[in-house]
């Protein structure tokens, strides 16, 4: 595991970047990945599978800073926007217990969940057409989109440029196999 030398309490965070190493496009080895979060003052960098999941440990001001920093090398080095959401290890257990699909019996497989990077407002929340992917349900619940996909990932029309637009900041989702697999990383 890498150690950075920044000063202060650390604290545990998860990074989601979007739209890496997807279909072949924006190719970004983890190694690679993991050295620019050091580089931005990061420590215990781990990376989860290949679609840009990091946790690492760093002082508050230095995670303030990190999706910016980390969103300019990746372009600097890779030539590629790859926007940055982050959660706190809290925020993370958070998102987690206040899923509303987890006492249905579903299909771990059809459980997903969108990040955002800013709490959307009421307003634009009502905006939501419910109705836009049929047999799909989906809760906006602070920052996060909790989704239900009977028709899987791949045949939704909720998807991140929809709840880009709608809700006018930055998502990125991750299944609930992956959700969980963090959370193990961040214990």
């Amino acid at each position: 595991m890498a150690k950075s030398s920044s000063k202060g309490v650390s604290n545990r965070y998860v990074a989601l970047l979007r739209g890496v190493n997807v279909g072949g496009k924006n190719k970004l080895p983890m190694k690679s990945l993991a050295q620019i979060f050091v580089d931005a003052g990061c420590a215990n960098v781990r990376t989860y599978i290949q679609s840009g999941n990091v946790v690492f440990d760093a002082p508050a001001a230095v995670a303030k800073k990190a999706p910016k920093a980390v969103t300019t090398e990746i372009s600097r080095q890779f030539g590629f926007n790859a926007p940055v959401v982050m959660r706190s290890a809290a925020e993370w257990q958070q998102t987690i217990a206040a899923n509303p699909f987890a006492g249905r019996k579903v299909e771990p497989t059809s459980l997903h969940v969108v990040f955002l990077a800013d709490c959307p407002s009421i307003s634009r929340v009502a905006q939501l057409d419910r109705q836009r992917s049929p047999g799909d349900e989906f809760e906006v619940v602070g920052g996060a989109i909790y989704m239900c996909l009977s028709n899987g990932a791949a045949g939704t029309k909720l998807t991140n440029a929809y709840f880009d637009r709608v809700l006018e900041t930055i998502s990125t989702g991750r299944n609930w196999r992956s959700v969980m697999a963090i959370a193990a990383m961040l214990e």
